[in-house]
């Protein structure tokens, strides 16, 4: 072999172990469930900034390399046997996620304390064991769609920092 021929093997061989690993882990997003504890519970935009959430997540989280599982919403709903019943719950969320081909699911819950801001908050659950191994919290202040997709990607860097540790990607 020759001299140049070790240099560019070299070479090619330091790109190549200095590019980022690929996020390849599966995940599923369970719809995220609003707890409006405010004086006036109940409002359409807050419903509706809630049920975008569960996009905005998996499209951040697809757009970092992991690769999303679609979950059937009728195995969520049999699955959910009141509010909060799969966030208290992980096992339950791990088997609706198994069931999807998943080896993680996210969990998701906004919690509206005041009409000031919102709490958005995620547990990240292996199917597997069926246990908690991340939980996470964002504070988004404003109803505004910039701040909430902000919010969510806050969320998604969180839950891509706990799985690169988890998984050593």
């Amino acid at each position: 072999m020759s001299i140049l021929t070790k240099i560019i093997s070299i070479i090619a061989l330091a790109i190549l172990v200095s590019l980022p690993v690929s996020a390849s882990s599966s995940i599923s997003v369970l719809d995220f469930e609003l707890n409006d504890v405010t004086s006036n519970p109940g409002g359409a935009e807050e419903a509706e900034r809630t049920a975008s959430l569960q996009g905005l997540l998996k499209e951040s989280l697809g757009a970092k390399g992991y690769r999303m599982v679609a979950t059937d919403p009728t195995a969520q709903a049999a699955a959910t046997k009141g509010f909060g019943y799969l966030w208290n719950h992980s096992d339950e969320a791990a088997a609706v996620g198994k069931n999807s081909g998943s080896e993680f699911v996210v969990v998701g819950r906004v919690h509206k304390p005041s009409f000031l801001f919102v709490y958005f908050m995620a547990h990240l659950v292996d199917t597997k064991t069926g246990n908690v191994v991340g939980d996470f919290i964002v504070e988004v202040k404003g109803q505004q769609q910039n701040f909430t997709a902000k919010g969510i990607e806050s969320l998604a860097r969180q839950i891509d920092t706990r799985l690169q540790a988890i998984t050593g990607s």
